[in-house]
């Protein structure tokens, strides 16, 4: 039998290894902490199943380790605390099983035998013994240490069953293949593409959960690879299902926009771990389909699927579970602008257009740029150089003019106040129309970022529309 004794440093392991010791207990350390502890990766958590109550060992573990914070969830027999960096959590050995409508377990006192047998993976049924006899032994029914050792994701029971019991464990089979690079067992494999259908007793919320631990792995297009074979991308999310294909017509083809947008998610993933902006390389070119136009001189067409794809954001996080809120709203912004540096890369590099351009995107401009840099995905390496170089020529424009006439998230320097005051008037359509011409005069580069020269500006425009200053 393999020992792992000298895994067992933490304090939490000693604490409780000498209580049980003392009280005649089982208890194991269990799951993705040993999981993670043979695989060399950083836990933040550790769960310790005990056979018995986890809410009494729970207790003495902490008082011994002087937590004085321990949170009870007796209907569920479990608790936890956290010591130092770590979230230590104690649960009772249990069996479960599972009605055909819903994920959650009628469950009973059991063994570890019991316990294990209800786990999602083999590399997750992985224990380690925390017994004074045999502290560190490894108990591992399902050898998912040799699974470990080969790089497989599979399940204990017959995968049928334990992803009917709980579809989100197909989810987490592909999160974790992708987290890991792991290779999801084929029985395993085509067992999901059966049980796909059985999301639908999933929340939204949990979903979105697992697809978001997806998206900041290191390789997120591994993932959705795997969610659109099993047919899984299919139950949340078919707008993202219908960017693929590639259809031609008299010769001429698109290029498929479903592993068009993985490859640029996966630039992205490359310079920045913000969710976020992984979401914005996602929905990019989301209304491609409902856009695309054939036309005889020119081919495919994909015209304004920036605007309506920055439409359908809103939409689609209300129906995924996503944010309400300014991560909506940045996500939003970076669908409608995504093109905008890149015709200024195909035109010519006009400081009116650059002042446009870093007025509308504000703070966010590097992050735009950066989603536009991972939009290059031609494989003709000279036009990607070529766009390279041009964007290098745009970036050092943008920051020459936002030095010079500083109009990221500026305002005009005349307000509606000042305007009222000066010509004798109340509210009125006037008073957009002057601060609008004022603005697109300092952004057409016809008057500077300055108050005198707003000034002249405002006496004139309200001369033509028929306005006599006090």
């Amino acid at each position: 039998m393999e020992n792992f004794a000298s895994y067992l440093t933490h304090p939490v392991f000693k604490v409780t290894r000498d209580i049980i010791s003392e009280e005649g207990l089982e208890a194991y350390v269990i799951g993705g902490y040993v999981r993670d502890l043979l695989l060399e990766r950083p836990s933040k958590d550790i769960d310790i199943v005990v056979v018995g109550s986890g809410l009494d060992l729970a207790e003495k573990v902490a008082k011994k380790l002087r937590v004085k914070k321990v949170s009870l969830f007796k209907s569920f027999g479990t608790a936890q605390f956290k010591y130092k960096d770590l979230e230590i959590e104690f649960v009772g050995a249990r069996k479960e099983s599972y009605q055909r409508d819903s994920r959650k377990p009628i469950v009973e006192d059991g063994s570890l035998q019991d316990d294990q047998l209800r786990r999602d993976f083999t590399i997750n049924a992985l224990a380690l013994d925390l017994r004074k006899e045999s502290f560190g032994d490894l108990v591992d029914p399902f050898d998912g240490i040799t699974d470990l050792k080969n790089g497989i994701i599979k399940t204990p029971l017959d995968p049928d069953k334990t992803y009917s019991d709980d579809p989100l464990r197909m989810l987490r089979a592909i999160r974790f293949a992708t987290q890991l690079d792991f290779k999801i067992e084929n029985q395993s494999l085509k067992s999901i593409q059966d049980n796909a259908e059985r999301l639908s007793i999933i929340s939204k919320e949990r979903i979105i959960d697992e697809i978001n631990k997806i998206i900041l792995t290191t390789l997120p297009s591994r993932g959705f690879k795997l969610l659109f074979s099993t047919k899984l991308l299919h139950q949340f999310f078919p707008e993202m299902v219908a960017l693929h294909g590639i259809e031609t017509i008299n010769g001429k083809s698109h290029k498929d926009n479903f592993y068009h947008t993985l490859e640029v998610l996966d630039n992205i993933s490359k310079v920045t771990d913000d969710l976020w902006l992984r979401w914005g390389a996602i929905l990019h070119d989301i209304a491609k389909p409902p856009t695309k136009r054939f036309d005889e001189k020119v081919g495919w067409t994909f015209h304004g699927h920036e605007d309506l794809g920055a439409r359908m954001v809103p939409r689609l996080f209300k129906r995924l579970k996503l944010p309400l809120d300014q991560k909506m709203k940045y996500v939003q912004k970076l669908v409608r602008l995504h093109l905008r540096p890149i015709a200024l890369v195909k035109g010519d590099v006009t400081d009116s257009a650059i002042r446009r351009l870093l007025n509308e995107a504000g703070d966010d401009i590097d992050d735009l740029m950066k989603l536009c840099n991972a939009d290059i995905t031609s494989k003709n390496e000279f036009k990607v150089r070529k766009y390279k170089k041009n964007f290098e020529l745009v970036e050092r424009k943008l920051r020459e003019v936002e030095e010079k006439d500083h109009v990221r998230n500026f305002q005009p320097p005349i307000g509606g106040e000042l305007i009222m005051k000066t010509f004798g008037i109340g509210p009125c359509s006037e008073i957009g129309t002057i601060k609008s011409k004022i603005k697109n005069a300092i952004l057409d580069g016809e008057i500077p970022n300055e108050k005198d020269k707003a000034f002249e500006m405002m006496l004139k425009i309200g001369e033509e529309l028929g306005l006599k200053p006090n």
